[in-house]
């Protein structure tokens, strides 16, 4: 197997690992970056990105990726097409496969994988997926102010969300499996006292309804066995998040859902010269704007952890 010797390997590319490539490449350390399954991560999936700084009229998701990219390449560094498929971080350099051919040795890694939202699997939920189907209410909420929604889930995420739209959402119809929530108490009182809030009990989603956006959703009770359809413009799916570290959970320690620890104020892991940024380690915030936040510590902690090392 071929193997090569790089200073600085980036793994992922979203916002975490572009901004990292960005503060890598102008710090001198030749970054190397795979941009794995998703280039450009969840964002090339966003139709709309208004929250984040710099683009005063929004973006589009995709385009705000190329952006990010072509930054990064122009402070040199080299990004490549290729799939991480395993890591030995038992000795130094630090070992990565990628696409089970290739073999990288580098003297930091920044873990830049983040996170794949779970989905329901319909057909319809992937066909209109950015035009009405959305994983995360804070990023788009606001496109649905005044208008009827609807979202599915049942634990502290999904309630939380709920409110959240609540508060720009004429209504929210919360769909929820059973006759009762996973959520904690204090989250479901909240969603029990929003009178903007109706929880549809014992319901699955059959079908999200419309042919290019959402215009409805079909529910069917899980009791009775009754179809039920009710016209809603946006359709958040909020079952939770999945970190993309199977790879790395034998040597970076983690939590019990696989997000990667950090030293807390850095992105050290447990394994010197590794670092992790953005979604993948982030089970709380999730936004671009925080994601890039990271990448650039990831970037800073690996030029020092190279300097402590006197690794030229």
């Amino acid at each position: 197997m071929d193997s090569e010797v790089i200073k600085c390997l980036i793994i992922g590319s979203g916002p975490a690992g572009y901004t990292a490539a960005i503060y890598a490449a102008r710090a001198g350390l030749q970054p190397v970056m795979y941009q794995g399954l998703q280039p450009g991560g969840q964002l090339t999936i966003t139709n709309d990105v208004e929250n984040y700084p710099g683009y005063p009229q929004g973006v589009n998701g995709p385009q705000m990726m190329e952006d990010f990219k072509s930054q990064a390449a122009r402070f040199g560094t080299d990004i490549r097409y290729g799939i991480a498929t395993g890591v030995d971080f038992s000795s130094k350099p630090l070992k990565v496969t990628i696409d089970d051919s290739h073999s990288m040795e580098a003297h930091t890694i920044i873990i830049a994988t983040g996170a794949s939202a779970k989905w329901l699997g319909l057909d319809s939920e992937a066909r209109l997926n950015g035009n009405g189907v959305s994983a995360c209410a804070v990023c788009d909420g606001f496109f649905y102010r005044g208008q009827e929604v609807a979202i599915v889930g049942a634990g502290d995420t999904a309630a939380e969300e709920a409110t959240y739209l609540a508060n720009l959402c004429s209504k929210v119809y919360m769909i929820v499996r059973r006759d009762e929530m996973r959520a904690s108490q204090i989250m479901q009182h909240r969603v029990k006292n929003n009178p903007k809030i109706e929880v549809m009990w014992n319901s699955v989603t059959d079908e999200i309804l419309g042919d290019q956006a959402v215009e409805g959703v079909r529910l069917k009770n899980t009791v009775t066995g009754e179809l039920t359809e009710i016209p809603v413009s946006g359709f958040f799916v909020a079952i939770g998040h999945e970190p993309n570290s199977k790879i790395f959970l034998d040597y970076i320690n983690h939590d019990e859902q696989g997000y990667l620890r950090t030293i807390p104020g850095s992105t050290k892991t447990n394994v010197d010269g590794v670092f992790a940024c953005g979604d993948v380690q982030d089970n709380e915030y999730r936004q671009a704007v925080t994601a890039a936040g990271t990448g650039c510590m990831a970037a800073l902690d690996a030029e020092r952890y190279l300097v402590a090392n006197e690794i030229h």
